[in-house]
């Protein structure tokens, strides 16, 4: 309920906000001269210029965000062997995919788990749980780090960045068309937007979000095969197997990443139905098959 709460008001709060924006801008809103119709071209407009600023201001502030979330803390100057190993292996892991070398932390939490973010490839972090060290050996932790390597060098976080932004102009755009239609035919409103539009608006914006969220999950976990294969390379296939085999194994111990950073993790549940179409993780099952037929 809550999570709907956040949505409603943010929804409210971007129109508001974009409404201003684009009126400074020199675009004086998304009707047609009629004050009937919608301004197509202006409502595009409207619609990616929000539509983008909110999934590239989350890629921007992905670090900080991802920091505070998980309770990372970055190792600056290693006082434990544990933490010299980590920058030393992901200092070679980093110069061997050809990128520079990102921050690395650890963050507090039982489950095995890692993650990658940050803005662009060389200004990353790459960061895994205490539970991970402890109960992993080198090799697969090794592993582990050369798959999140492989996100950071593969640039999915922008990539995945714009497709949110594409998703999210096309939401809004057809969401408002489809507000329009309601004030417009249904309620016969001819002056301006009525509280029909605003009210319909929201609820295809919550509806096509859900359905428009299966394309940027599908993405997500075509990028992970691909992670996948960049840690086999790096890290060796067989390293990289057993990773997964061992998360696998581990798989009962509940997760306490964020939402937000789900998508960054390695590890992930299985899933059946429509939460599986919304998986941000293909099942490890099919990621070690994959590996498997790699060779």
């Amino acid at each position: 309920m809550m999570r709907i709460l956040l949505f409603l008001g943010t929804n409210l709060a971007v129109i508001l906000i974009a409404s201003i924006s684009l009126s400074l801008l020199g675009f004086n809103g998304i009707m047609a001269a009629n004050g009937i119709d919608l301004d197509l071209q202006q409502l595009l407009v409207f619609c990616a210029v929000f539509g983008f600023a909110g999934s590239l201001f989350s890629l921007l502030i992905s670090k900080w965000m991802a920091k505070m979330g998980t309770r990372t803390q970055v190792i600056g100057q290693p006082r434990t062997r544990h933490e010299h190993w980590l920058l030393e292996t992901v200092g070679q892991l980093s110069r061997e995919a050809g990128i520079k070398m990102p921050e690395v932390g650890i963050f507090p939490a039982y489950e095995a788990n890692a993650f990658a973010t940050g803005w662009n490839k060389n200004d990353a972090l790459v960061a895994v749980s205490q539970g991970l060290l402890e109960r992993f050996s080198a090799d697969e932790v090794k592993a582990v780090l050369a798959h999140e390597i492989g996100h950071v060098a593969n640039g999915d976080m922008v990539t995945l960045a714009l497709i949110q932004g594409v998703v999210n102009t096309f939401v809004m755009f057809f969401a408002r068309i489809f507000g329009n239609f309601v004030d417009k035919v249904i309620f016969k409103n001819e002056n301006g937007h009525g509280i029909a539009f605003f009210v319909s608006t929201i609820v295809a914006e919550l509806i096509l979000g859900i359905l428009a969220s299966t394309i940027v999950m599908w993405f997500s976990r075509k990028r992970e095969f691909r992670a996948d294969d960049a840690g086999a390379r790096l890290a060796g296939t067989a390293a990289m197997i057993g990773a997964l085999q061992r998360l696998r194994s581990e798989q009962e111990i509940p997760s306490k990443m964020p939402d937000s950073l789900t998508a960054f993790g390695i590890n992930g549940g299985l899933k059946h139905g429509l939460k599986r179409l919304l998986m941000t993780h293909p099942p490890l099952e099919e990621r070690i098959a994959a590996l498997r037929q790699r060779g």
